[in-house]
């Protein structure tokens, strides 16, 4: 039998080298390459069935065949060669429609988990037509089928017709031993699912799902430098895949870190350590049913102690602490809040406890708490315990997996996202037990994970708008400290888009922030102030109703902020006004009657780059829409130098862009024209209409400004003659027109 092997793995080898040489590009390579592959299928016992239709003329064909086509006039021999074609091609279409049908059948039968009936299928599919690379694709974890970068014609079909007859050879029969990797990994068979994606790579060398299938099989075996390889592999061929990755490779270490812990923990185990003998002993005594709260209180006391390193948890672990704890029906019972005597009310933080300590640190730990349905359901139900001492214990249980990227995913796919942000908010709205802190800490962070905020969507506002309206109505000394934090957590809610537009339109919403600005501009509460306005510029860039209907008054609010003294709170307030404005024609009235325009031009003298973008900004969306504005503009600045200086020196796409088109509308002024002659108006708007052409809006409000500025004072058409930029005019009308 060791003869027979190594003599088949002697045969494998020459088979993967022999189709290397067949995919090879050059045609001498491929020649050879295909002799040797004839004299392979001529030494089977069994006749190759496959048709190959090769594009290369055998040179040494049977001498019968050869007289045979000799007699035949160049008439009939072209008609014998098309009828051959054709009857290939026949054959090859009701092949392919044979092997697709199977295909198909083993799709749905894997989709409704028949793994072997899938694996049959494709099997049977593959007997029909050896070449089609979407069953052994499939086969290997992927549905690409299409050899990438391979123009080989019809050696394609050659290629697998004497791939498939060879694996034959030595015992390597796809239709018994390659079989789709999707179900045997279902199936646990890990080592054919890695067989069957190194032939899905044999065909496409750069195929992703292969490389990710191999990996998670490695992982399967616990072979886990392999699996990072083959993980690794997919950012290299395609680095837009680098989230999903990372992902991959973190399963890769907490499965190595588990595999350790245990094994280093089985150890200290044998060698009879203090701890590691303890562990099993009380859980043991833990699991005797029907003793008393305080016989558990105890047991539990002593058994956190004994678990505050990776060695106590992982043996409470391995010997089913989890089970115990959750399957004993007093422990249970206090979790749930059946009961609410003070021994079962302290029986229930003990338990709390212990799962905090036993997840400190340990991944694993957090993964199986979370697959148990009492762990799920407690863990939000007494986030509003009336017990102090039991809400205090769970919100740092929360508190755990909440500072943690697996943390927050295990919480987002397990919990009752929806029930856990009532609870929450309803900690932070009431904070009768001093919990608020810890609360909206946790609500923070689980913001930060896309998975939690799209379990919101139907829910945000009855569940959190509601409760966060009503604190921004009612701000004091008891609530301005969470308040920073909460209105950090709404930010990372509204990067959802559907979460940011119920916000946008939401009515309760603005009439709050328009109470809260008023407030804390009156009492200086710059803590709040801040950061509230921050999410105004970011809510306000969407298009509502509601915003168009609070403009006038946000604006007016943003107006008084202008005077304050902190350059935060006017960059903020200048913010809002450039998001605002645009929704309201009524708003920018409002605003140039309140002296906004000299207000700009003050701050784009000598502020940093944020409040510069949001001031031109503001500034470019009056003069578009106000003579007055204009007229205030020049008055205030005759030569235009500040949009000027602006157009000379940002690199900010928005900044300058906007400096152009503010320029043009002042030049709708008779004189305004007249009044930059002798500046480098010019030579500005022509570097920008000239520009890289990934800025064409820039490109498009210079054009349109030095347009403007050469009809409304022809002598600048001079200075743009001298400087030959008639043709880079004429070449940007496309983009004005």
């Amino acid at each position: 039998m060791d003869a027979r092997c190594r003599k088949n793995q002697k045969k494998k080898k020459s088979l993967g080298e022999l189709v290397n040489d067949l995919k090879c590009s050059d045609v001498e390579v491929q020649q050879k390459a295909i002799k040797k592959a004839d004299c392979y299928i001529a030494a089977l016992d069994e006749p190759c069935m496959t048709k190959v239709n090769k594009t290369t003329i055998n040179t040494s064909p049977p001498l019968q065949s050869s007289l045979s086509l000799q007699n035949e006039s160049p008439e009939n021999f072209m008609k014998i060669m098309e009828r051959d074609a054709e009857d290939r091609r026949l054959r090859r279409v009701a092949q392919a429609q044979k092997a697709t049908a199977l295909k198909d059948k083993g799709n749905e039968a894997y989709t409704q988990g028949n793994y072997e009936t899938a694996v049959k299928y494709y099997s049977d599919g593959l007997t029909e037509l050896r070449d089609m690379q979407p069953l052994y694709t499939n086969r290997a974890q992927t549905s690409q089928g299409n050899l990438r970068g391979c123009q080989l014609g019809t050696l394609i079909s050659i290629l697998w017709s004497h791939a498939i007859k060879l694996i034959a050879t030595i015992n390597m029969s796809p239709s018994k031993d390659t079989v789709c990797s999707v179900a045997y990994i279902k199936l646990g068979k890990y080592k054919e699912a890695i067989s069957d994606c190194e032939w899905a790579l044999k065909c496409q060398e750069r195929c992703i799902k292969a490389y990710l299938h191999m990996g998670k099989a490695y992982l399967a075996l616990k072979k886990y430098n392999e699996s990072r390889n083959c993980f690794e592999k997919i950012v290299e061929i395609e680095p837009g895949r680098e989230k999903m990755v990372k992902e991959y490779l973190t399963q890769v270490d907490l499965e190595e870190e588990r595999e350790s812990q245990e094994m280093n923990a089985m150890q200290e185990f044998d060698k009879g350590h203090g701890k590691a003998t303890i562990v099993p002993q009380l859980l043991e005594k833990l699991s005797r049913p029907g003793q008393m709260p305080l016989y558990y209180c105890g047991g539990l006391e002593i058994l956190s102690l004994a678990v505050t390193d990776s060695t106590g948890q992982t043996l409470f672990r391995l010997n089913n602490g989890f089970s115990i704890i959750s399957s004993n029906d007093t422990m249970r019972s206090c979790l749930l809040q059946k009961t609410k005597d003070p021994d079962s009310q302290e029986l229930c933080v003990s338990v709390l406890k212990l799962w905090r300590v036993i997840c400190c640190g340990n991944e694993e730990n957090q993964k199986m708490l979370m697959t148990c349905p009492v762990t799920r359901q407690s863990i939000v139900d007494l986030v509003t315990s009336e017990h102090v001492a039991t809400q205090k214990e769970c919100l740092a249980l929360l508190c755990l997996y909440s500072q943690m990227p697996q943390g927050r995913h295990l919480a987002a796919d397990n919990l009752n996202v929806p029930i856990l942000m009532r609870n929450l908010m309803a900690c932070i709205s009431k904070p009768k037990q001093r919990q608020e802190n810890a609360a909206v800490n946790i609500l923070e962070n689980l913001t930060a994970e896309n998975k939690f905020c799209i379990q919101l969507r139907s829910v945000l506002t009855d569940y959190f708008i509601a409760p966060f309206t009503t604190i921004l109505r009612n701000i004091s000394k008891s609530n301005q400290h969470i308040l920073p934090s909460l209105i950090s957590a709404v930010g990372s809610l509204a990067r959802d888009d559907v979460i940011c537009h119920n916000f946008a339109h939401d009515p309760e919403c603005w009439k709050a922030f328009l109470v809260a600005i008023r407030q804390c501009s009156a009492c200086g509460n710059k803590e709040v102030l801040y950061p509230m306005l921050g999410l105004i510029i970011n809510l306000s860039t969407i298009t509502s109703p509601v915003i168009q209907e609070h403009a006038v008054s946000l604006c007016d609010c943003c107006l008084g902020l202008l005077r304050d003294s902190d350059g935060g709170v006017i960059t903020r307030a200048t913010g809002v006004l450039s998001t605002v404005l645009p929704q309201s024609s009524e708003a920018v009235q409002h605003v140039i009657q309140g002296n906004v325009v000299r207000t700009m031009h003050r701050l784009l003298k000598g502020t940093g780059q944020t409040a510069t973008k949001y001031a031109i900004k503001t500034l470019t969306v009056c003069t578009a829409a106000s003579h007055l504005a204009r007229e205030e503009l020049v008055k205030t600045d005759k030569k235009l130098s500040i949009l000027r200086h602006l157009l000379g020196s940002s690199c900010d796409e928005m900044v300058s862009g906007n400096a152009a088109l503010c320029l043009a509308y002042c030049l709708y002024l008779e004189g305004t024209a007249s009044n930059l002659l002798g500046t480098d108006i010019v030579l500005l708007l022509l570097r920008h209409a000239a520009g890289d052409a990934k800025r064409t809006a820039v490109q498009q409000n210079a054009a349109i400004a030095l347009g403007k500025l050469c009809q409304s004072e022809p002598r600048h058409m001079n200075k743009l003659r001298e400087l030959h930029g008639l043709e880079i005019l004429h070449s940007c009308m496309k983009l004005i027109t």
